[in-house]
């Protein structure tokens, strides 16, 4: 049997091979089809975004981490699942669909209607890769889910750009969700090789459902608040303003909430199977939290200060509305990954109701300042996802360290490389500010600051157990 650091390791290997192939290929796809379009049109699928979320929350509802979470699973908890899944995704779609003619009049949005009723479909299609993506996540198997991510992006990238090209406008973003969608989950079960018996068990049902009803309402909890922005946006400012919000709110993810990803789905199988050994526990989550920061918090520093000349290379000029709020975002995503691990810890605990509590207390902390922000424009309702970050780092840190005796010292370490992070890339701000071609503000930048921040670091431990993290994970042929 594998060890559990072997697990992890390959784990990593696979789930951030498919997060980065699968967000690299988009990336590019996507900078391609946003140099063909207009920011209205990706306004125009962000004024949905809150629907299709909550949705997608109500679809899953919590079941699929309570069957990783479950250690004596049965044949009888999968199926119930399953088709719980099922009549959920159904029921969403039924009712946007109903709801698509009142979506278009309150964005005062026509076309909204019938892009309502055809992006929704994705929502059934998602409803029935829920149990078999648990099955291979339960087994640390992210190869399978790696190539159906690639695969799926690949076809659903391709249709995009040809439709695109092709002149359909806010269609060719419609149908490239849909079709990936579908591949994604043909795939994924092709290789999860599971077929659902007859069966449904109300007992299973409420097993769960008492561990993943409140996954589900702190869920939509935090995606009202996420996406109640883009909710006024669309409702009070242009479809325009919305496009370079949702563009700077998306590239500055790329690089955080995707390696944040990657980590939470490798850690939470593999950190389940320690539940009962707190001292083991928190020994991988200081680790975990070193490594990560570490790296992420150069990145998204180094994102932000260059976001001009990136943004002027990769989007053209007409997309360089969106740079304030990549800005932003980096600063609020920067800390994605400590956020991600606190939860972590959480639901491995099987503190799912902590998890509820908590996410209520930040809500009503942070919803007031969204309020506020409001009347002083789109740039003001960004900075409130900075005041949410903060918030939940000190909440959920706060429960951790009273339930857990998790240390404050370790966060030390944060606090380091933020300030090393900064001052490395301070002479980056300055080349930016230059009137100089972008490409040569943007290579001279980046160079800069990497081998200043290397060098900062040349006698960190943390660097050298990356380093070797790396090494492993490069195939050697024998």
């Amino acid at each position: 049997m594998s060890s559990i650091k072997d697990q992890s390791l390959t784990g990593f290997k696979w789930s951030a091979l498919g997060e980065i192939s699968t967000h690299g290929i988009s990336f590019v796809l996507g900078l391609v089809i946003a140099r063909l379009l207009m920011p209205e049109d990706f306004g125009v699928i962000g004024m949905l975004a809150i629907f299709m979320a909550i949705s997608e929350r109500f679809v899953n509802c919590g079941f699929g981490n309570a069957l990783i979470r479950k250690i004596d699973r049965t044949e009888e908890d999968l199926c119930t699942a399953f088709y719980f899944n099922i009549v959920v995704g159904l029921c969403a779609y039924g009712i946007l669909f109903v709801a698509a003619p009142y979506i278009a009049d309150f964005f005062n949005t026509p076309v909204l209607k019938d892009v309502v009723r055809v992006l929704a479909l994705t929502i059934i299609v998602h409803s029935l890769g829920i149990v078999p993506r648990a099955l291979r996540t339960i087994q640390v198997d992210f190869r399978s889910q790696a190539y159906a991510s690639i695969i799926s992006v690949i076809v659903s990238g391709g249709i995009g750009l040809y439709m695109a090209f092709s002149g359909y406008g806010v269609w060719a973003l419609v149908w490239q969700q849909v079709t990936g969608a579908i591949v994604s989950v043909c795939v994924i079960w092709w290789f999860a090789r599971w077929w659902p018996a007859w069966t449904y068990s109300w007992q299973s049902f409420w097993s769960m459902f008492s561990y993943g009803s409140k996954l589900l309402a702190s869920g939509l909890l935090h995606t009202i608040y996420r996406h109640a922005s883009s909710l006024v946006i669309g409702k009070f400012y242009t479809p325009a303003d919305l496009g370079f919000y949702d563009r700077g709110n998306r590239i500055a993810a790329l690089p955080s909430t995707n390696l944040s990803s990657v980590l939470h789905k490798v850690t939470f199988p593999i950190l389940a199977q320690y539940q009962e050994d707190n001292d083991r526990l928190l020994h991988v989550y200081h680790r975990y939290l070193a490594m990560t920061s570490m790296v992420i918090f150069f990145i998204m520093m180094l994102l932000a200060v260059v976001a001009k000349p990136l943004i002027g290379i990769l989007l053209t000029d007409k997309w360089l509305g969106a740079v304030p709020f990549l800005q932003v975002f980096c600063l609020a995503f920067m800390f994605d990954s400590v956020c991600n691990l606190n939860n972590n810890l959480m639901f491995v605990k099987g503190w799912s109701g902590l998890f509820f509590k908590l996410e209520v207390i930040k809500k009503i902390i942070v919803t007031p300042f969204l309020l506020l922000a409001i009347p002083f424009g789109v740039m003001a309702i960004c900075f409130v996802a900075v005041i949410h970050t903060a918030v939940d780092i000190l909440c959920s840190t706060y429960y951790l360290r009273k339930l857990m005796g998790v240390e404050l010292r370790p966060y030390g370490v944060l606090v380091r490389y933020f300030f090393l992070s900064l001052l490395a890339c301070m002479p980056a701000y300055f080349v930016c500010e230059q009137d100089v071609s972008p490409w040569l503000s943007l290579s001279v930048s980046i160079t800069i600051s990497t081998v200043l921040y290397l060098g900062f670091l040349r006698h960190d431990n943390n660097l050298k157990e990356v380093y070797r993290i790396m090494s492993n994970l490069i195939p050697v042929r024998r």
